[in-house]
């Protein structure tokens, strides 16, 4: 007969939340020498593991080999026959890449020696404790690190029809006839394209003018035509989304300025900005303060409003990527056990849109630039004179970068083209090292590679007008 835990039990540290930065500062609390209490309530590995990085860029190399098989004929490779998509097997393939992932990490911490893995659903009910069902759990030192989800916008007709979120979509092993996609960023453009290249009928539909409305212009005007071109029907400026049932799926109405007022899919994935999972810690007890959004205020340090309290992750509104989560980690880390003063503040932002093409992009934008005033040199640069994109085919896309002209510091690059997500890094590190640009200018890169061109990049750099 097993034994019954006790009511109540204390540790140097708890941790809410087996995500990204979780699990890694368990590990270096436990090899200080700290008893650590580690709580997840759903799947270890947090939202790059179960819903986000790992199963949606393995359906993206799925669906990259569907177009590349379309395109045989382009570099004489003849694929007899039709090509067929068997889109279980595509979702089989994403399902164990996070069942290898997620039991990875489980494994990992269930063997930490120092860790106590709890499973269940951590509350707060005070500042230094935690309940986790009938367990009340106590350390001077709270982490949370319990990620997001996908918000449900109050569209008129959304709790009157079906619709799919970044994580239903991932449960499909169909493909949809007509997927309508509510949400013209980041995550509805990737599985847009995804779908497309499964077969799908897709349509894009985006309140403001323009698709990802972070980015310059010319890299939104750039993604869409690209996404045209695959066949992906766009609508932007669709200022009064209206939700109904339909015979055929769902209808979404809309006003376009004069074009097209309705579509009916059969499918509809809403897809338009994320939200902490903070709803339900009762933080309230332990005086926690959020934001609007529900996001937890955190100092540069990741520091909450109450002493012994820390935010990590995508539930502190300070990033919304796998590497910021991991990031956080490093910092209370290394403020807590190594004595530094690392923040948040000096992190420089960085992160991929992962169509095909991809977009890596660092630091400020060409508008974010010109909006301080200072002088400028801005270089820009076609993929179509990019060497290695040409071997490869895929010549869509450029490259570009902004340049302090007094302190020749780079302040901001993008690269939407094939490996871009990867060339990016060489201008993100000239940045984090401080360096000008002539350092990244002077370097002998390897050829052929996307890369290379850099230098020549930077080397075109004139006066912005």
């Amino acid at each position: 007969m097993s034994q019954a835990s006790p009511a109540s039990r204390s540790f140097d540290a708890i941790i809410i939340g087996a995500g990204q930065a979780g699990p890694p500062l368990a590990g270096r609390l436990t090899a200080a020498g700290q008893s650590v209490a580690l709580v997840e309530r759903h799947f270890f590995g947090g939202t790059c593991v179960n819903t986000g990085c790992m199963p949606t860029k393995t359906l993206v190399a799925s669906a990259y080999a569907a177009h590349l098989a379309r395109r045989g004929g382009d570099y004489g490779v003849m694929i007899d026959g039709p090509l067929r998509i068997d889109m279980a097997r595509v979702k089989a393939r994403a399902d164990t890449v996070i069942g290898n992932a997620r039991a990875g990490v489980e494994s990992w911490l269930r063997g930490m020696a120092g860790c106590t893995v709890i499973e269940g659903h951590a509350r707060f009910e005070g500042p230094d404790r935690v309940r986790v069902g009938a367990e009340l759990l106590s350390a001077p030192r709270i982490f949370v690190n319990v990620g997001g989800r996908a918000a449900v916008p109050g569209l008129p007709g959304v709790t009157e029809v079906p619709f799919l979120t970044n994580r239903s979509m991932l449960a499909l092993d169909r493909v949809p006839k007509h997927l309508i996609v509510v949400g013209g960023s980041y995550i509805g453009l990737e599985f847009a394209q995804m779908q497309r290249r499964f077969g799908a009928e897709v349509t894009v539909v985006e309140r403001g003018p323009r698709l990802i409305p972070r980015e310059d212009s010319d890299v939104s005007d750039a993604i869409r035509a690209i996404l045209e071109a695959e066949g992906i029907r766009v609508r932007t400026d669709a200022d009064c989304i209206r939700l109904a049932p339909h015979a055929d799926g769902v209808a979404v109405h809309l006003d376009c300025k004069g074009s097209e007022t309705g579509i009916v899919g059969t499918d509809l994935l809403l897809a338009v900005g994320r939200r902490p999972n903070t709803d339900d810690l009762d933080l309230d007890k332990a005086g926690v303060k959020t934001d609007a959004r529900g996001y937890i205020e955190v100092d540069d340090s990741l520091a909450s409003n109450v002493a012994g309290i820390w935010a990590l992750g995508d539930c502190n509104g300070r990033g919304a990527f796998t590497h910021t989560a991991y990031n956080d980690f490093e910092i209370v880390a290394a403020n807590l056990l190594d004595g530094e003063r690392r923040r948040v503040g000096e992190r420089v932002p960085a992160y991929a849109l992962y169509t095909d093409p991809p977009l890596g992009r660092v630091g400020m934008t060409e508008a974010q630039a010109r909006a301080t005033g200072r002088p400028l040199l801005i270089a820009r640069r076609p993929m179509s004179r990019v060497g290695r994109a040409v071997e490869k085919g895929e010549t869509q896309g450029f490259m570009t970068a902004v340049v302090d002209a007094r302190t020749q510091r780079i302040l901001g690059a993008a690269i939407l083209g094939t490996s871009g997500d990867e060339a990016i890094h060489g201008l993100l590190d000239t940045i984090n090292a401080d360096l000008p640009y002539t350092a990244l200018q002077r370097a002998v890169p390897i050829h052929p590679t996307v890369s290379e061109l850099i230098p020549t990049l930077l080397g075109d750099l004139k006066p912005a007008v």
